[in-house]
C-alpha cells in the first residue's frame, strides 16, 4: 500500500512540476495589428477635438473673469454677484462636460472600450489557440502589470499569436 501512495505522489507531483508556461507581449502584438492604428488614430482624433472643445469653454469663462474684473468698479453688488453666479455656472457646466467626456464611464472611456474589446478579444482568442496547441497551463502577458524579472525567449509565444491572427513573420525575430 506504501508502494502505491507514494507512487501516486510522484505522480502528481511530477504532474504539477511538469506544467507549461509561456508567455506574450501584448503591447508588441497591437503595434503590429493595423486594426489597433486605426482605432488608436480615431480615439486620439476624437480626444483632440474634445479637449478643444473644452479649452474654447475655458476661454470663454476666462473671458467672463476678465469682463468682470475690468468692470467690477462700475457694477453694484447685486450686478456683481449675478455675474459671479453665471461664472460659477459656467464653471459647474464645464466640469460637467469634461466628466461627461472623460471621466471613469465617460464618452472617450466607452468610446476606447468599443473600438478597442473586439481587437483584444482576437487577441485572447489567437493566445487560447496557441495555449492549446502547445499544452502550456499559464500564458502572462508581460506588457501587463505582472513584474516579470527574467524572461527566456524559448516560453515567448508572441509570434505564434500573431501568427494566428495571421500577421506574423516567422523569420521576423526581432521585437521593438
Amino acid at each position: 500500500m506504501k508502494i502505491a501512495t507514494t507512487f501516486a505522489f510522484v505522480l502528481i507531483t511530477a504532474t504539477c512540476f511538469s506544467q507549461r508556461f509561456g508567455y506574450i507581449d501584448t503591447d508588441y502584438i497591437l503595434k503590429k495589428m493595423p486594426e489597433f492604428k486605426k482605432a488608436d488614430d480615431e480615439i486620439n482624433q476624437l480626444s483632440q477635438a474634445w479637449e478643444a472643445e473644452v479649452r474654447e469653454m475655458s476661454k470663454i469663462i476666462d473671458g467672463m473673469l476678465a469682463n468682470l474684473k475690468a468692470e467690477q468698479v462700475l457694477l453694484t453688488d447685486d450686478m456683481k454677484r449675478e455675474r459671479e453666479l453665471a461664472i460659477q455656472k459656467k464653471e459647474n457646466e464645464l466640469k460637467e462636460y469634461q466628466k461627461k467626456l472623460f471621466g471613469v464611464e465617460g464618452l472617450y472611456f466607452l468610446k476606447k472600450q468599443e473600438l478597442i474589446k473586439p481587437i483584444l478579444d482576437k487577441i485572447w482568442d489567437a493566445t487560447d489557440k496557441v495555449a492549446k496547441q502547445n499544452n502550456l497551463a499559464i500564458v502572462f502577458d508581460k506588457a501587463g502589470q505582472l513584474v516579470m524579472i527574467y524572461t527566456d525567449p524559448r516560453y515567448d509565444y508572441t509570434e505564434f499569436v500573431l501568427e494566428a491572427l495571421g500577421l506574423g513573420d516567422p523569420n521576423d525575430t526581432v521585437k521593438n
